[in-house]
């Protein structure tokens, strides 16, 4: 035991010493990470305290899991936090799959080299624009304007509309007040979230894409097989791993809501916010009301139940794809 001890040691001295340079290029790194990832966690025991800014942290009322039931059981509000979330989430993880890679194949096939980059900058281009400024333009789209007939009572469109009642008058149907019916804005919401991110995950899995062996397809180019069999039997295939790490990172955030798509978006307008409102938009209104301690508990049930789910769909993946996962 002592000499396996002193092996270690030296071990270690050794590996300090011949290799410090790497490891002084490192700690900047290490040491923002200890600071923004592992120092705050001591904050986590606010969740079980009634926290005030007078008694600190610690020195707060302990009030147990008190935070944690008033957000399951005593706030009818927190379940269609949840349900949103949860709704928002999973077909923006299965839209937000299909349609880059189908991009990123789609672009891999193309063979003019400037129609090829045009493309890709313009599909890259919403990502830079901030949800604020994705609001204005959906605004510019779905804006309507309407007055009340004195005699019938009835709603009559005015001439300064968005371009969708237009296109929907033009079609001879009848024009939507966007932004008073609540029913359309979670589907909105999701396409909204595919059409920012579409094109920078489609550079990933065209990057991906890049490292192919092109004798793959030059041998099944001699064996007679189109490109979409190709595209079937090879490229997606040899996407799967890929696929397979961002989908399960995704999983993680699952039970996260992007608070500023939605501020963005929809703003203060109550009419539609409580169709679309997710967990982090639910915690920072009822902050004011509640405290910090229970925006805290409601962070650590989102950490716990992600943790939980990558788990189990790590497992899965492993299961299924023979030992490929994340992990």
């Amino acid at each position: 035991m002592q000499r396996s001890a002193r092996r270690g040691r030296r071990g270690f001295l050794w590996e300090m010493r011949h290799n410090r340079t790497l490891y002084l290029m490192c700690l900047p790194g290490l040491l923002l990470l200890l600071a923004f990832a592992y120092l705050p966690m001591g904050g986590m025991y606010m969740a079980f305290t009634r926290y005030n800014v007078v008694d600190g942290i610690f020195g707060s009322p302990f009030v147990g899991l008190e935070n944690f039931i008033y957000f399951f059981k005593g706030n009818p509000y927190a379940w269609n936090a949840i349900g949103n979330t949860l709704i928002i989430n999973f077909f923006g993880l299965i839209l937000g799959t299909v349609l880059p890679i189908s991009i990123a194949i789609a672009m891999n096939e193309v063979r003019n080299g400037l129609f090829k980059k045009v493309s890709q900058s313009a599909m890259f281009f919403p990502y830079f624009l901030s949800w604020v400024v994705v609001g204005a333009i959906l605004y510019g789209f779905l804006t309507s304007n309407f007055r009340v007939d004195r005699k019938t009572g009835e709603l009559i469109l005015t001439g300064a509309n968005g371009v969708m009642n237009r296109l929907l008058i033009g079609m001879g149907a009848a024009p939507v007040r966007w932004y008073a019916e609540p029913k359309y804005w979670k589907a909105i919401i999701i396409l909204l979230d595919v059409w920012k991110w579409a094109g920078y995950n489609s550079i990933i899995y065209m990057a991906a894409m890049s490292a192919f062996d092109g004798s793959l397809y030059e041998a099944a180019t001699i064996d007679g097989a189109s490109r979409f069999q190709q595209i079937v039997h090879l490229t997606l295939p040899m996407l799967k791993p890929n696929v397979v790490i961002l989908t399960l990172m995704c999983i993680g955030r699952i039970f996260y809501g992007d608070m500023g798509m939605i501020w963005g978006v929809v703003g203060q307008n109550a009419t539609v916010l409580d169709a679309v409102t997710v967990i982090d938009t639910y915690v920072y209104t009822s902050m004011r009301t509640m405290g910090f301690g229970f925006s805290t508990a409601i962070g650590l049930c989102q950490s716990l139940m992600g943790l939980i789910l990558i788990l189990l769909a790590n497992a899965a993946a492993k299961r299924i794809n023979d030992g490929e996962g994340l992990f």
